[in-house]
């Protein structure tokens, strides 16, 4: 797909997040005018579809569910709530679960691999993380809240999900290693810290909630972490990236999923604000305050280069 402006996006305030559905055919942006803007994207032209206005706060992340589960739409407000809209039919958007069981803003909602199922984290200033799951499914999903915990005493600014295959399963030759698919996910929090979780297994709808078990800290950063992005590559190690107010990037690496260590890229000018990494899992973009966005390889020597920068 060729690389398009969208100028006219038809918010009133600023964008805070915009994101490709599974196809690259739809982009659903946010911002603090309190709406959702959906596009449809055709080779190099764009169209407003439809416009959802759900929230009562500034809007600052949205997130595609897997095509699987329907089409369905993830968003998560400074008022407090995680909302998730589904397509009842074409551009016509209903509200399909709303939770407010976090008491200060959601800064992020990310979905789940869906060999994992339909779940959906949430991090909030609050300090807390929750997890929702769909059961049901169909025309008319459901979501019931399966987790919801203390992770960040400061406030949880980020969360992102591994790969459903733990690194190294598709190489190592064991029998059903590449079956059980792995429930980890990675918070970033205003305390400084990374942190790795892993959902026990559990029923959704459950008696009790799904126990979340603290895996792994891993410390370095020296200011609020902003932004964490685990890679999709499932080959013989495991990256993480964390983004930092301390205007550093650090990228962390596992064989094994618990000892972890860290290369720092050169330090930015300004605040780093997000972190993402390539479908293929091996280029990081890395989002500053300077309204740069620059391109990172890793070389063999696990060095890592600094590919292209892209400038506003």
């Amino acid at each position: 797909m060729a690389a398009q402006v969208i100028s006219n996006s038809g918010h009133d305030e600023p964008i805070h997040d915009a994101v490709l559905d599974y196809y690259g055919r739809r982009l659903a942006t946010c911002s603090s005018d309190k709406t959702i803007k959906i596009f449809e994207i055709d080779g190099d032209t764009h169209r407003l579809s439809e416009t959802i206005r759900a929230h009562a706060g500034p809007v600052w992340s949205v997130a595609w569910a897997h095509p699987k589960f329907g089409t369905l739409l993830a968003s998560s407000s400074f008022a407090g709530t995680v909302l998730v809209h589904r397509e009842a039919a074409q551009n016509q958007w209903a509200l399909a679960h709303s939770s407010n069981t976090h008491s200060a803003s959601v800064n992020l909602v990310a979905w789940a691999p869906h060999e994992a199922g339909c779940l959906l984290a949430a991090a909030s200033s609050d300090g807390s993380v929750s997890v929702l799951e769909l059961v049901g499914g169909g025309q008319q999903p459901g979501f019931v809240q399966i987790a919801h915990f203390a992770a960040h005493p400061l406030g949880a600014n980020s969360v992102s999900w591994s790969p459903s295959l733990a690194a190294g399963s598709l190489s190592s030759g064991a029998p059903g290693a590449a079956t059980q698919p792995v429930r980890r996910f990675v918070t970033g929090g205003s305390d400084c810290l990374v942190k790795i979780w892993e959902l026990a297994a559990g029923q959704a709808g459950g008696a009790q909630p799904v126990e979340a078990t603290l895996v792994s800290t891993l410390t370095g950063h020296t200011d609020w972490v902003r932004d964490v992005a685990w890679s999709t590559t499932v080959l013989r190690k495991t990256y993480i990236a964390s983004a930092s107010q301390d205007k550093t990037v650090r990228v962390w690496t596992s064989e094994n999923g618990s000892d972890w260590t860290s290369v720092t890229l050169p330090v930015f000018p300004e605040v780093v604000w997000r972190v993402s990494w390539s479908l293929s899992g091996n280029v990081l973009a890395v989002s500053t305050g300077d309204n740069r966005v620059s391109l990172w390889k890793e070389k063999l020597t696990g060095v890592w280069d600094l590919v292209k920068t892209v400038e506003e």
